[in-house]
């Protein structure tokens, strides 16, 4: 059996049950781009075909949301499923709390938490994805429809009890939330923004989670995009207007010069290290104490390839260690530099 051929190394979600490869397959992306967060123009054959190469490659998890592509992103994750033989079927987590008016698309998501919306909501992500059960489903954002945490929360558990969902978990929130949600019903996973750029949830939320059993994946880690070891200045001028990185202050200015510097810091790691430049940024979010998985996007099934060494890749003090002073030289993010600072 070659390398390319052995399975991935997994990771026990907290206490759900399920044991999750390092990486999982990100579907932001392939909802299109008809959307106030999309990502331009997709090809939903590319969307299948990426699905299908991450499962070859042994990711055995999906992350998706129903409002990527208001609902398109589901549709094509669950064809994906319908395709696939079952002994390749990955877990299927997915997201609730972001409502949409149909008709008007470009409108922003209403944040809403109220328990009917919720059912509504995670009936409609069983149809789309053709599952009977979600085995993870995950409130997207703190509301602001007023809604108490206690009664969001409180939803998704009853769904839990009531099998429609296996596992329950919170997406962007803080520890204290976190907190107030754990005295009502163990919450069974985090879904942090986490990159080398983005490192603010080192220093509340992962070590919260790790006390406490509750899994971790999170999102972004290559910064969408910007650590990939492909990204440029030229390529930013160049996104298109239904692209929303378009609009992020990241992909531009000094924070874009500081950002591509700092991606360009990685490849002497990844050369010695025989990975990509992408590999090595998600496998520093690996790293982290607490950190159970990464979700990691793509458009098609050759960027698959181009992460999925993170899966196994190790990064070691020496990595660590230059990591840390080409953050701190280039001044790309903030928070905590290290792992390394904890242990």
């Amino acid at each position: 059996m070659s390398d390319r051929d052995a399975p991935l190394p997994t990771r026990p979600l907290g206490r759900t049950g399920m044991n999750v490869t390092r990486v999982g397959f990100g579907a932001w992306a392939i909802g299109g781009g008809d959307w106030i967060a999309g990502w331009g123009a997709q090809d939903d054959k590319d969307s299948l075909a990426a699905i299908r190469r991450a499962a070859e490659r042994g990711v055995n998890w999906i992350d998706t949301a129903p409002v990527y592509g208001l609902g398109h992103s589901e549709e094509i994750v669950g064809k994906a499923l319908a395709e696939l033989p079952a002994e390749m079927r990955p877990y299927v987590f997915t997201k609730c709390g972001l409502v949409w008016d149909e008709n008007d698309r470009k409108a922003p998501p209403q944040m809403a938490g109220k328990p009917d919306s919720i059912r509504r909501e995670v009936e409609a992500s069983l149809a789309r994805l053709g599952v009977e059960r979600i085995d993870l489903c995950q409130m997207h954002w703190p509301p602001k429809d007023g809604t108490p945490l206690e009664d969001y929360w409180g939803a998704l558990l009853e769904l839990k009890n009531e099998g429609k969902i296996r596992a329950a978990g919170l997406s962007n929130h803080s520890a204290e939330q976190l907190e107030a949600a754990e005295k009502i019903g163990h919450v069974d996973t985090l879904q942090p923004p986490f990159s080398a750029i983005r490192r603010g949830a080192a220093e509340k939320e992962l070590p919260w989670c790790a006390d406490h059993e509750t899994g971790v994946i999170v999102y972004s880690p290559m910064q969408s995009g910007l650590l990939t070891g492909h990204f440029s200045k030229e390529r930013a001028k160049a996104l298109p207007e239904n692209d929303w990185r378009s609009r992020n202050p990241e992909f531009s200015g000094d924070a874009l010069e500081r950002n591509l510097a700092f991606a360009e810091s990685l490849k002497p790691i990844a050369k010695r290290r025989d990975a990509t430049v992408a590999a090595v940024a998600v496998g520093w979010t690996l790293a982290w104490p607490g950190v159970t998985g990464a979700i990691v996007g793509a458009r098609g099934p050759k960027q698959i390839d181009g992460w999925i060494d993170a899966a196994t890749l190790e990064l070691d003090a020496e990595d660590l260690a230059e990591i840390a002073q080409a953050l701190e030289k280039t001044g790309a993010g903030s928070g905590p530099l290290s792992p390394m600072a904890l242990s």
